[in-house]
C-alpha cells in the first residue's frame, strides 16, 4: 500500500488549498477515503469521509462548510476553503472498509502534507 500526499503549503487566514492523495497497491476505488490530520504532539484526528462513488461525504464539525472532499480515477482530495490558523497540521489520507467507519484500513501512512496557515 502506498499513500502520497501533497498540495500543502503556506497561506494566510481565509485563504484556500487543494490537497491530493495518490493511492496505490491496492483497490483503492473500492474503499471509502478519509482525511486525517495531525496537530504537533497529538494523535492523528479524522476530518472528513467520501463514499466509493463518490456521492456521500461527512466532515468533522470544525471543517463542515469549509473543506470539501472529492475523487477521481486518479486521486482523492481534499480543497479547504476560509482556512484558519486552527487548520496549521498535517494532512494524511487512507481508506476505511466501511463508510462511517473512520479507521484507517490500512496500518501504513503516507509521508503527509503540511498545511501552515498564519499571517
Amino acid at each position: 500500500v502506498r499513500l502520497v500526499e501533497s498540495g500543502g503549503g503556506s497561506v494566510q487566514p481565509g485563504g484556500s488549498l487543494k490537497l491530493s492523495c495518490e493511492a496505490s497497491g491496492f483497490i483503492w476505488r473500492s474503499f471509502a477515503m478519509s482525511w486525517y490530520r495531525q496537530f504537533p504532539g497529538t494523535e492523528r484526528e479524522w476530518v472528513g469521509q467520501i463514499s466509493i462513488g463518490g456521492s456521500e461525504t461527512h466532515y468533522l464539525d470544525s471543517v463542515k462548510g469549509r473543506f470539501t472532499i472529492s475523487r477521481d480515477d486518479q486521486a482523492l482530495y481534499l480543497k479547504m476553503d476560509n482556512l484558519e490558523p486552527g487548520d496549521t497540521a498535517r494532512y494524511y489520507c487512507n481508506a476505511n472498509r466501511l463508510y462511517y467507519n473512520h479507521s484507517p484500513a490500512s496500518p501504513s501512512w503516507g509521508q503527509g502534507t503540511q498545511v501552515t496557515v498564519s499571517s
